[in-house]
């Protein structure tokens, strides 16, 4: 307002003595914020190595195994950290040491920070672990283990260890657009590290496009959290893993697919659970779950006749926590599937809406179909052992701490 008013009064003046445009151009305007990139970036670049050390490996070559796990930031319900800390624990069980450092941390700034997340939201770590918000910390370790694209960034400096391995749960370059962020992430597989898949759909990418040594792992489920239930109602129902924030969940695909299917078919009910879908307008009748308990997610499955999970990417636990709940998981084909679920235990689907509606319509019309491949699902799923899994990364890490050291 004072500006407008000095121009105000004075702008006839100025005016008449051509000094206006001069007048504006000596009012200071506040720079718009400039991004930091570069900083932010620095990591990439970064090659100021941690050298290994004869004198903590001849303290600590001959005793118990350790391992440093490098994972990147978290927050309560992360999925791909449980996952981790599964396996710390598995091997903590076995006998072998775990440290677990959090890489370039934002809100862990303080290790009690830390052990109160883990106390609180992640029981499944084993009180034995140790851990630490900086991975500056880390120590000497047989191995040393990248669980994410930007840990590996740290892990290819970090030699004071004997092998260093690459957790990978997923292929991390299809989750950004085709340009800088895929490619920093694509480089990490070409860092040398030994590969630790979860399931042979990685294994083979990384072996035959990378030149990785790479063991991979298999899929089970918490049978104390999901075991199966008979439906207690006649009501056609669908769930739909609905996850518009991680593209690589397919939410617009699976959303035409379910528009096309209530449009045929006005008795099913659709229920949408992953994350709050409020904000988007949906025109047929739906339950809008959000994000559900874990105790809680057994039976939501049990309930449902069909639970679609589709994926551009690898496939995630839940398909196996459906059949260990009595639903029937329908996943999307390709061989980022189907290294784990087939044409017995599950229903698949290809990429496209209406295919996806014609399958859907099918078995809700076909009852006596859905509920065979409900048993073999069953069946399937009871196989699994999360145990026999941690073995084979045991076993990995075991062979290639020998064979690195020698």
């Amino acid at each position: 307002m004072e500006k407008r008013s000095i121009f105000s009064r004075a702008g006839a003046y100025y005016k008449k003595n051509g000094l206006l445009k001069t007048m504006k151009r000596l009012v200071i305007k506040p720079e718009p914020a400039k991004q930091e990139i570069l900083n932010f970036w620095d990591f990439i670049v970064n090659r100021q190595e941690i050298p290994f050390s004869q004198e903590d490996y001849d303290r600590n070559g001959d005793g118990q195994k350790i391992i440093n796990w490098i994972v990147p930031e978290f927050g309560k319900g992360s999925g791909g950290h449980i996952n981790i800390f599964r396996f710390i624990s598995a091997l903590e069980r076995r006998g072998i040491h775990n440290r677990v450092y959090v890489y370039r941390a934002v809100e862990l700034t303080d290790d009690e920070k830390l052990h109160i997340l883990l106390r609180d939201h992640f029981p499944i770590l084993d009180s034995r672990v140790e851990s630490f918000c900086n991975a500056d910390k880390a120590q000497f370790a047989h191995a040393t283990i990248a669980t994410s694209w930007i840990t590996a960034y740290f892990v290819r400096n970090f030699n004071n260890t004997i092998s260093k391995f690459y957790f990978i749960q997923d292929f991390e370059p299809y989750f950004y657009a085709h340009g800088s962020e895929y490619a920093f992430a694509e480089a990490t597989y070409s860092f040398g590290f030994r590969g630790i898949t979860a399931g042979g759909w990685l294994k083979t990418l990384v072996e035959r496009d990378y030149g990785m040594r790479a063991e991979s792992f298999g899929f089970s489920y918490d049978r104390e959290l999901y075991q199966p239930k008979q439906k207690q109602d006649r009501v056609k129902r669908v769930f739909f893993y609905a996850r518009p924030v991680t593209p690589r969940r397919d939410w617009e695909l699976g959303l035409l697919a379910l528009n096309e299917l209530c449009r045929r078919m006005r008795d099913v009910e659709i229920v949408f659970a992953g994350w709050d879908v409020s904000e988007f307008e949906i025109p047929f009748p739906h339950e809008n779950l959000g994000i559900v308990a874990l105790e809680n997610l057994s039976d939501l499955y049990a309930r449902c006749d069909l639970c679609l999970i589709i994926s551009s990417t690898n496939l995630s636990l839940l398909p196996l926590e459906v059949m260990g709940s009595g639903g029937v998981a329908v996943c999307s084909k390709g061989e980022n599937s189907t290294w784990l679920v087939n044409e017995e235990n599950s229903i698949l689907v290809d990429f496209d809406p209406n295919e996806i509606a014609d399958t859907l319509e099918f078995y809700l019309k076909h009852p006596k179909k859905l509920e065979e491949i409900r048993q073999k699902g069953i069946a399937f799923a009871a196989q699994t052992s999360w145990e026999q899994e941690a073995d084979k990364v045991y076993a990995a890490i075991l062979k290639g701490i020998e064979e690195d050291e020698q």
